[in-house]
């Protein structure tokens, strides 16, 4: 991991949720999941859309032209813990399941998030994979 991601990580803890630099203000989630070949736990912070009963994460990568590691975790092991600020103070860490969202589904909510972040379609326009689009559902564990 790092070391940016490591200082995002541990602001988050530290201060229920809340980071500042480019995520001030945002919804900033910390996804932990198991490594596809490793099977370690690798926390990756990211920002995610509130979708009725469960969270939307977008494998941008900035606009790379692979998937980031984080995507490829979750396919190969989509049991994970998110990890949201709490509204009482501190931070909620939730198990969730991932779901990779296909086809119509998947373009109407990337569609909604680049209305709203306007810089994924930037991201999707640096391109030539199409940009996963990933709902975190809440496990009952």
């Amino acid at each position: 991991m790092s070391s940016y991601n490591d200082e995002i990580i541990a602001e988050f803890r530290a201060n229920d949720g809340k980071v500042g630099g480019p995520f001030a203000g945002g919804t900033l989630l910390l996804l932990t999941s198991k490594g596809a070949k490793s099977g370690k736990d690798h926390t990756t912070p990211m920002m995610y859309q509130a979708d009725g009963g469960r969270w939307l994460v977008f494998a941008s990568y900035a606009g790379a032209p692979k998937h980031p590691a984080w995507y490829h975790n979750i396919v190969a092991n989509p049991d994970a813990v998110a990890e949201f600020g709490a509204a009482g103070g501190g931070v909620e860490r939730i198990p969730v399941r991932a779901v990779v969202i296909e086809g119509a589904e998947r373009d109407r909510l990337f569609a909604e998030q680049v209305a709203r972040n306007p810089g994924f379609g930037d991201y999707q326009d640096k391109t030539s994979r199409v940009i996963p689009v990933v709902a975190l559902e809440r496990r009952a564990d």
